[in-house]
């Protein structure tokens, strides 16, 4: 698993951060995207390596321009359960 963070240009209001959301969230091997307009980031979360270009494409026709891209390893969080 790979945890991705974009630097998208365009991004100004929730529905924009929908918008990214949907259009990363179609392109194979993506589980989760998470954007925020104030920031201009969008942290994606891979199966796999997925090519700067594949990313850009799915979003250019949108409006959306990226700027950068920052791989690192995901770790899954592990979350303490207080259940009874």
């Amino acid at each position: 698993m790979e945890k991705i963070t974009l630097k998208i240009d365009g991004m100004h209001c929730a529905m924009c951060e929908s918008h990214v959301n949907d259009a990363l969230r179609g392109v194979s091997g993506v589980k989760k995207a998470k954007s925020c307009c104030k920031t201009g980031e969008t942290v994606v979360v891979a199966e796999a390596p997925i090519p700067d270009e594949t990313l850009r494409r799915a979003l250019e026709p949108l409006g959306y321009r990226l700027l950068t891209v920052t791989r690192e390893p995901y770790e899954k969080q592990r979350r303490l359960w207080f259940g009874r």
